[in-house]
Parts: C-alpha cells; sequence; structure tokens
C-alpha cells in the first residue's frame, strides 16, 4: 500500500531510481538536451533545479552538495562554470519540457528536456514591435480621407471620357458601311435598267 507516498516512484526502488535521476542530472548538464519520458522529466525536475540554484554560488560547500547528488567532476565542473553564470539572473524555472508525442513500442508519452538559457534552436528570432494608432493620427487619417474620392473621380474622369467617345467613333466607322448598304441596291437597279430596256426591244420586234 502507498500510505500517503505522494511522489511518483518510476517502478524502480529507492536506489535504483536516485541512480537513475543521478545519470539523467549529469546528461541535462552536459548536453543541456535529453530526451526521455513526460514521467522521468518531472521526476528529474525536482532534481536538477536545486542543483542549479545551488551553482549560482560558486563555494566549496556547494560543489560538495552538487557532488553528492551528481557523482561526477565533469558534471559539477560544468555546473558551476557554464551553467551558474548563465542563470545568475533567473530567479527560477531553469529547466523546459517539450512534449514530442508518444513512444512507438509501448505509446508511453515522450518529451525533450532542457536548460531554457542554452536554446538556440527557436524563439530566438527578435520579436517584431507593433505599431498603434493613437488618437492624434486618427485626425490627420479623416482629414485626409476625403482628398482620396476627389482623386479617384480625378482618375475615372479619362476613362468616362473614353467611354462617351467610343460610341462615337464605332457611328462613325458604322456610317460609311450604312452609306455602302444604301449605294448597293442603287447600283443594282442602274444595272437592271439596261437588262429592262433590251427585253422591251426584243418584244417590239417580235
Amino acid at each position: 500500500m502507498r500510505h500517503n507516498k505522494n511522489f511518483n516512484h518510476l517502478g524502480r526502488k529507492t536506489a535504483h531510481r536516485r541512480a537513475m535521476l543521478s545519470n539523467m542530472a549529469c546528461s541535462l548538464i552536459e548536453h543541456k538536451r535529453i530526451t526521455t519520458t513526460v514521467a522521468k522529466a518531472k521526476a528529474l525536475r525536482s532534481v536538477v533545479e536545486p542543483l542549479v540554484t545551488r551553482s549560482k554560488e560558486d563555494t566549496t560547500h556547494s560543489r560538495r552538495i552538487a557532488f553528492s547528488v551528481l557523482g561526477s567532476k565533469y558534471a559539477v565542473t560544468e555546473l558551476f562554470r557554464a551553467v551558474g553564470p548563465k542563470v545568475a539572473t533567473r530567479e527560477g524555472g531553469y529547466t523546459r519540457i517539450i512534449r514530442t508525442g508518444n513512444r512507438l513500442g509501448d505509446n508511453a508519452e515522450m518529451c525533450m528536456m532542457e536548460l531554457v538559457d542554452f536554446n538556440d534552436i527557436y524563439g530566438t528570432e527578435p520579436k517584431k514591435k507593433r505599431s498603434r494608432r493613437s488618437r492624434r493620427g486618427a485626425g490627420t487619417t479623416e482629414t485626409a480621407a476625403p482628398e482620396a474620392p476627389a482623386a479617384e473621380v480625378a482618375e475615372e474622369a479619362p476613362a468616362a471620357e473614353v467611354a462617351e467617345e467610343a460610341p462615337a467613333a464605332e457611328v462613325a466607322e458604322e456610317a460609311p458601311a450604312a452609306e455602302v448598304a444604301e449605294e448597293a441596291p442603287a447600283a443594282e437597279v442602274a444595272e437592271e435598267a439596261p437588262a429592262a430596256e433590251d427585253a422591251s426591244e426584243e418584244e417590239k420586234k417580235d
């Protein structure tokens, strides 16, 4: 029975769990980023963050406490030389957990755990400044607004004149065609008249 043991045992005995978290803490300090399950990352956070807080004061006592947890002199050296000065101005929250989906074999929820101040992949781009319109600027835009339609009308006026001139041009082009159409029957009548006179002369001879 658990009897009010409110931390995650991670399915391991005490010695196994401490050794595993110690190794994970060394890997996180040395590589600044590891991939693990969400449950282990949450348990590791309670081990690493107190050590990072102690690394702000580089004393013999702080180094001995860190070595008692990590068990690696290389990890302790990296913690006090690189990590400590980097997080000196941060009050807390030295680690970040980013969920990456579920593992293919046992469907465990996976994540990437990293030290916040050593992130060089994302979030490093400078934020764009948003320009806000003031009330004073609104008055200038209102006074400038009525001028815009006048300019549009001035631009549209030549187009209207062209539209009006276009039918006149079409009429001018169609007029010769109409004259030709009217002249064509007259020419036909002129050609038919001699034929009619020949026919009348032939009837007289008969």
